[in-house]
């Protein structure tokens, strides 16, 4: 890993903003090495913890993300529809700018609940503010829902000791990947379903990007109604699937073909609210304000833009976490950072849809592109 000064830094940096980013700023260009390690993890940020419940009874699960101490955080919303569990907290009017812990989980709303799951860790470990209450630490604790429930029996959602577990689970080791955690229940490609047009299996993928000492990691939770494009190549990799079984039907592409249907507002399409929730995290280990953390997380929201289509329907709760462990004082610039972030958030969501694998009635990557 090259060593910069801050000068040095700051030219190395805004140099490779303007072109290629990721490619010129990974730790190693080494083609021997496994392709998930060259990707990255979200744990590569220093300070960061994540752990993953995967319900064996049905696709469904959640995912805890765990700080040494408290992490600096702002929200960008984009989505009509988002489930959250003390979200507002994150905005610019809030006076809260630090959190102990992220959660994400399956079930929809109805999946709420199971923060009591990361309170009881929390308070069990001694960890969160001290606000005049005797022997009571409050965790602040932010969390988001994805809509599961089509998948399997809708009853079985992630509770409480689902969630517990996900908090003893975490670890620094790299995030896994696919149908766990969270991202086990994740669909995509959705958008068409009441034309008969079928869609396939998300689920999580992450990645990271180094700069000297600087680390970005990005997760992505995939449950779209748009199909997953690969934004180095343009093509699809997961999706609305053609009737035929021959390749995408290509939502864009179908929606601008529909002439009178759409003129005339008839065409069908499914994009019901609350159904279908994209969850974006990115960390950082350098030190930025919760104002400049929402900033950056507006722009990596357009990470996940370059790769999903559409993005940010009526009918989505697309939300984007961003987040500091404060571990690395440094200069950094907001918008290379913001840069940087949408960069990693492209490669997590490409990931998340290759490292799916297929459940009854929704095809992965792996089973349908591949054969194409």
């Amino acid at each position: 890993m090259a060593n910069f000064s801050r000068r040095g830094f700051h030219r190395a940096a805004m140099a490779t903003a303007a072109a290629g980013l990721a490619e010129r700023l990974a730790v190693t260009s080494d083609a021997a090495l496994p392709e998930a390690q060259k990707a990255g993890s979200l744990t590569d940020v220093p300070g960061i913890r994540v752990g993953h419940f995967t319900d064996s009874r049905r696709p469904t699960g959640c995912t805890a993300i765990l700080f040494d101490t408290e992490a600096t955080a702002g929200i960008d919303y984009d989505g009509s529809a988002p489930g959250s569990y003390l979200g507002m907290a994150l905005q610019p009017v809030s006076p809260v700018s630090t959190i102990h812990a992220l959660f994400l989980t399956g079930g929809g709303l109805m999946g709420l609940p199971a923060m009591a799951g990361v309170v009881r860790y929390m308070e069990e470990h001694r960890i969160g503010f001290n606000w005049g209450t005797p022997e009571v630490l409050i965790p602040l604790t932010i969390g988001g829902v994805i809509a599961d429930l089509e998948v399997g029996d809708p009853h079985i959602r992630p509770d409480a000791e689902a969630a517990y577990k996900a908090c003893v689970a975490a670890s620094t080791a790299p995030v896994a990947e696919g149908n766990v955690g969270v991202g086990a229940g994740g669909t995509v490609g959705k958008m068409l379903l009441s034309q008969g047009i079928g869609g396939m299996k998300g689920g999580l993928g992450t990645s990271s990007i180094r700069v000297g000492e600087a680390v970005i990691g990005a997760m992505a939770v995939l449950n779209s109604v748009g199909d997953i494009v690969d934004w180095r190549t343009g093509k699809i990799v997961a999706g609305a699937r053609r009737k035929d079984g021959k390749g995408f039907a290509n939502i864009m592409e179908t929606l601008k073909h529909s002439g009178e249907r759409v003129q005339e507002g008839a065409l069908r399409v499914h994009d019901p609210a609350l159904h279908s929730t994209t969850q974006i995290v990115v960390a950082t280990n350098v030190e930025f304000s919760k104002v400049a953390l929402i900033k950056i997380a507006m722009m990596a929201s357009t990470g996940a833009a370059r790769c999903i289509n559409p993005y940010h329907t009526n009918g989505d709760g697309d939300s984007t976490y961003a987040l500091s462990t404060n571990k690395l004082k440094l200069d950094m610039n907001i918008s290379v950072a913001g840069a940087l972030a949408a960069e990693a958030v492209s490669e997590a969501v490409v990931r998340a849809a290759k490292a799916a694998t297929s459940i009854p009635g929704w095809p992965a990557y792996r089973d349908f592109t591949a054969k194409l």
